[in-house]
């Protein structure tokens, strides 16, 4: 570990010329020891698995076709008082009744791309790639598997709404999807048909996404909702090469996602005042730091905007460190659910540990859990392989 963080100071001043003269450089020598063993592991794992898709299991409670993704408000239950009315709310609480079929699908999609992306990354076995395509195809390109581009059915609720805005922020996992694909398209590999058409399918998810009042209601909302609309738009903007919606993106970080979320100590009081404020304030810097990641740029590098009063993405991760490296610090309640879950490996210290090169949040992160198998820790962890964004 010392020899690590020793050479970690020179490995970042590699890795920043790279991005700074427009090359693709090898993620930090750091970063990949400390994720070798796991990412093999789990691409051991993805190799052996068959493409599931949002065609494999339906609900019916749900008002749209097999194609279509469906998700379950997670804090609404039956009504003790009316038990066939109307779901009533319990913030905090998962209804472990939900129909999460395709959030588990997708999630696992996920896992099964960054994993073999992460491994390819490594190994530059094209194996790896062929396996990606199979989940991609299924996913994306078959018409018999393939799931619709729009989110009009997710986090309905019974008795009050067939689907809901709110729902757009499941297909975070979709983001890892999207990267990994950008990593391996350019391989001998890689199915050039099916990328055309992946690419088609997240432009044609952007539209809906930019269009509907639903991906509207999403972005204009103020706390997590709104960075996590950004942090995907970003993600999908940036494989579909659309310039116009990448620099709409910047630009809402800057005058509206940092000015309206963060304190000027760096923490999120919308995040605060939830019933999982610890949970919730972690996910919402990991979607911060995410989208400086992918909307830096050498003429704008959001890691180093700051407002008018200071407020930045690093006054955002120095603010959360040390209630991650000392939980026992945080100053409120713990958690009503999966307060003993938190915190794991987090993107924000290991992006923050590169780029503002601070060793002791690199050694945090290399000390954390990198592969958590708690669904709700997955769920609220969109990114799991760094090498890949790296």
């Amino acid at each position: 570990m010392q020899t690590r963080l020793l050479l970690f100071p020179v490995l970042i001043c590699h890795w920043l010329a790279g991005v700074v003269y427009g090359q693709l450089p090898k993620p930090p020598k750091a970063v990949v020891s400390t994720l070798k063993s796991a990412v093999l592991a789990e691409a051991r794992w993805a190799m052996q698995q068959e493409p599931i898709t949002v065609t494999a299991q339906t609900s019916p409670r749900s008002a749209g076709g097999k194609h279509d993704f469906f998700s379950e408000g997670d804090y609404w239950w039956p009504d003790s008082a009316n038990p066939q009315g109307p779901y009533v709310q319990r913030d905090g609480m998962t209804n472990p009744d939900n129909f999460v079929a395709h959030r588990q699908a997708m999630i696992r999609f996920s896992r099964v791309v960054g994993a073999l992306a992460s491994a390819y990354v490594i190994t530059r076995d094209e194996t790896y790639v062929r396996q990606a395509f199979r989940h991609l195809n299924a996913w994306f390109v078959d018409p018999a598997t393939r799931m619709n581009p729009s989110l009009l059915y997710t986090q309905a609720i019974k008795g009050r709404a067939t689907g809901r805005g709110i729902g757009i922020i499941d297909t975070i996992h979709l983001m890892e999807v999207a990267q990994g694909l950008r990593v391996m398209e350019t391989t001998r590999s890689s199915d050039k048909r099916s990328v055309a058409t992946v690419r088609q399918w997240f432009a044609d998810y952007l539209t809906w996404l930019t269009t509907h009042p639903y991906g509207k209601d999403e972005m204009n909302a103020k706390n997590n909702h709104g960075t996590c609309w950004v942090m995907q738009v970003a993600a999908f903007a940036k494989l579909t090469n659309n310039d116009s919606l990448l620099a709409f993106c910047r630009n809402r970080y800057k005058i509206v996602l940092l000015p309206d979320q963060m304190a000027a100590d760096g923490s999120f009081p919308l995040e605060l005042r939830r019933t999982k404020p610890y949970g919730y304030s972690l996910f919402n810097l990991d979607a911060m730091t995410m989208i400086c990641q992918i909307l830096s740029t050498k003429t704008d590098n959001l890691w180093t905007y700051q407002t008018a009063d200071g407020r930045g993405i690093q006054k955002g991760i120095s603010y959360l460190v040390p209630f991650v490296q000392n939980k026992a610090e945080w100053p409120l309640k713990p958690d009503v659910m999966y307060w003993n879950d938190w915190p794991v490996a987090h993107p924000f210290l290991v992006f923050g540990a590169v780029v503002f090169d601070q060793p002791a949040w690199l050694a945090t992160w290399q000390k954390l859990e990198h592969r958590p198998q708690v669904e709700e820790v997955l769920r609220n962890l969109p990114i799991r392989n760094p090498l890949i964004w790296l």
